[in-house]
């Protein structure tokens, strides 16, 4: 393995998407993205979800990526915030007809800090919205990302009233140095305390994020991190690797490149949890994510509707993605489109009336296809090549990992081997026809490994 990391470790996209954001060119107007949205809810079997986003923190994690604001006073903001969301939802109301009469499948929030908002204002936010739609009680499903420490027993049941069953703990890691250097005090104690209110509540689904390569992170430490991970035995988990971008998010400068697991020391981490997991009857689910067996997530993998997002792997599917606030991503099948992610730009064009644009992405047939052939990589590793021409650029270009036996390619067909999973994104990449074009600096993604 650590020949291979050698070899293979460089920077490439994490496919939560394609075309990825950085090769969005043809860009929609807030026009021609409307159009979208309106051609594809006036099909009679048109799905849809709804993401908020949500973008404030008291403090700044230093290992984070996300859009965010940083401030302890919640009054200047959520408010504000509030109204600003729901005049671009009433936007969205009136210029797509279709979208209240269509069940709305699921509802997510994320962050930022979802439970920044208060107990009140997080009514004030939601209740307009699902009085607005239709849902059907016996499968809508609300998800939100709460961090432990501003997360109360009336937050909780705020969101259990509205129907929300899921939620996600930012965890990363338990031990109190590596989260001293990442600057996110979270005692394991808080955390046990949040999952055993939850669940008393009736939440069906407990989601844990856990993050391998953080600085300060060693053997030791991750050990301790999947003990406390295994008492709360939560139904979900995403065990991400780390993304360096101090380019993009300068707090990553906080910590020096030697409180860094090396490259080979990172994968031996992810392997080690790994292990510890799926020995506790957790379930390998596509890229860094585990689930218990009775878990939704693994029964759509075995159904093969396993489905990858914005933001993540999900058991459903929807035709529309509509995206609300800050920075937030919406997806149709031949569109992207993001709001804009500066704070007051967003809040002028919203309050104003308008969809807050900022890009996009008008998907050619040639996208929507390694789109899908990218999806099936990620959620079945395995797809099919669209054609002779393909198959013979692709061979070519992962003849060195057919060599060493990470992929099998036979019958029009690759299929990625059970060592080369932890080279999934490097296998993406060689269907990537746009970040083949670009040939790309070092400085715009991520490390694969």
């Amino acid at each position: 393995m650590t020949d291979l990391i050698a070899k293979y470790d460089r920077p490439v996209p994490r496919y939560t998407s394609y075309p990825t954001v950085p090769y969005w060119d043809d860009v929609p107007t807030s026009a021609e993205w409307l159009d979208s949205l309106n051609r594809t809810f006036t099909k009679p079997d048109t799905s849809w979800s709804l993401y908020i986003h949500i973008p404030f923190c008291e403090s700044l994690c230093c290992f984070c990526a996300c859009n965010t604001t940083i401030s302890r006073n919640h009054q200047r903001y959520e408010g504000q915030y509030i109204k600003n969301v729901l005049a671009e939802w009433q936007s969205y109301l009136r210029q797509v007809p279709d979208l209240a009469k269509k069940n709305l499948k699921n509802i997510h929030l994320g962050g930022g800090t979802p439970t920044f908002l208060s107990p009140q204002n997080l009514q004030n936010l939601l209740q307009p919205i699902l009085d607005a739609v239709k849902t059907d009680s016996d499968t809508f499903e609300g998800s939100i990302e709460v961090h432990p420490n501003y997360t109360t027993i009336e937050h909780l049941q705020v969101l259990r009233d509205m129907g929300f069953k899921r939620i996600s703990i930012g965890v990363q890691d338990f031990n109190l140095k590596v989260q001293k250097l990442v600057n996110r005090i979270q005692p394991p104690k808080v955390t046990a305390e949040t999952v055993n209110s939850a669940r008393e509540m009736g939440f069906t689904s407990v989601n844990f994020d856990l993050i391998y390569g953080l600085p300060g992170q060693g053997d030791e430490e991750m050990s301790y991190t999947i003990d406390k991970t295994l008492e709360n035995m939560p139904d979900r988990i995403a065990l991400y690797s780390l993304a360096i971008v101090p380019w993009i998010k300068p707090a990553q400068r906080h910590f020096k490149d030697e409180d860094l697991p090396t490259p080979e020391q990172k994968r031996a981490l992810y392997e080690y949890a790994k292990s510890r997991l799926l020995g506790a009857g957790y379930v390998e689910i596509g890229m860094d994510h585990f689930s218990l067996e009775n878990d939704d997530l693994l029964a759509a993998m075995n159904e093969g509707t396993l489905h990858r997002n914005f933001m993540g792997y999900t058991d459903q599917k929807t035709d529309i993605l509509l995206g609300l606030g800050v920075s937030s991503i919406s997806a149709s099948p031949d569109c992207f489109h993001q709001n804009q992610k500066i704070l007051s730009l967003y809040e002028t064009k919203a309050g104003e009336g308008e969809i807050p644009t900022m890009r996009g992405h008008k998907l050619t047939k040639r996208d929507q296809q390694i789109q899908q052939q990218i999806l099936q990589l990620m959620t079945g590793f395995k797809t099919r090549f669209l054609d002779a021409q393909q198959e013979a650029l692709i061979s070519k270009t992962l003849s060195s990992m057919s060599e060493d036996k990470l992929v099998k390619i036979e019958n029009s067909t690759i299929n990625i081997s059970e060592t080369g999973k932890g080279f999934l994104r490097i296998v993406c990449a060689a269907f990537d026809e746009r970040l083949a074009a670009a040939k790309p600096g070092p400085q715009t993604f991520s490390k694969a490994i």
